[in-house]
């Protein structure tokens, strides 16, 4: 990493929003049982355990929790969308921390994570997640889904992503693209998974935080859409679902 330092020194004079991006992550080798590119089953916890420590510029990390469903109680499981969302396996809390060890692990320096989190989550706070790892939230994202979601009062059309970056904290020549507006409109036509996420702002993130060629993780990928969102912008995807 003395490089990627000089050339941050040495590039003092440019503006914070240059499009130019300078910090190099490293070649890395996987074990014969992680195929790139490919729906791997398998737990998340194991893919990311078997990749190097410091070698990823970048984790979508989706946890699969009930937040919204039991805090509320709506009551719609086994109807509709509740019931795909129902079936899945899901993460306590103790688990999801122990994810962002592992994810905290696996990135490298000034590498990001970008976390979807539901509003409950939001409200109620999420940062005790990263307790004890190197991760700060630097940004969120509103996606708004273009469709009605539930709610008793006011019917959810959003998620969030919020961003999260390792230390050293920077955007100058880690972050190059910035034309990315905090609130996103994309509709999810044709959803496979109760959790399906927007590809074209994957696309932009992934983009923006990486260079050609590098590796884009998800533990948790459902329905691979990050995998799609990488391979479009010529990224190689690690990834794992326990479904597949």
């Amino acid at each position: 990493m003395q490089n990627t330092k000089q050339m941050w020194e040495s590039e003092t004079s440019k503006t914070v929003f240059g499009s130019d991006r300078y910090i190099i992550a490293p070649a890395i080798e996987v074990s014969d049982n992680i195929v790139p590119n490919t729906r791997l089953k398998m737990d998340g916890l194991g893919l990311l355990g078997s990749l190097p420590k410091a070698s990823i510029p970048v984790v979508f990390f989706d946890p699969q929790y009930r937040g919204i469903l039991d805090k509320m109680a709506y009551g719609n499981e086994g109807k509709g969308r509740g019931k795909k969302r129902s079936q899945l396996m899901q993460m306590s809390e103790s688990i999801i921390v122990e994810f962002f060890h592992h994810i905290d692990n696996v990135l490298m320096p000034s590498g990001h994570l970008f976390l979807w989190i539901d509003k409950f989550h939001l409200c109620q706070g999420f940062s005790d997640w990263a307790n004890g790892t190197e991760l700060e939230i630097v940004d969120l994202i509103t996606w708004d889904k273009a469709r009605m979601g539930m709610g008793y009062r006011t019917r959810r059309v959003s998620e969030y992503c919020a961003v999260l970056q390792k230390l050293p904290k920077r955007a100058k020549g880690v972050w190059k693209i910035h034309n990315i507006p905090d609130t996103w409109r994309e509709s999810v036509k044709g959803k496979e998974h109760p959790h399906q996420k927007p590809v074209g702002l994957q696309r932009k993130l992934i983009a923006a935080v990486t260079n050609p060629g590098d590796y884009v993780v998800d533990p948790a990928a459902g329905s691979f859409s990050v995998m799609v969102s990488a391979n479009l912008e010529s990224r190689n995807f690690i990834g794992c679902d326990l479904e597949g």
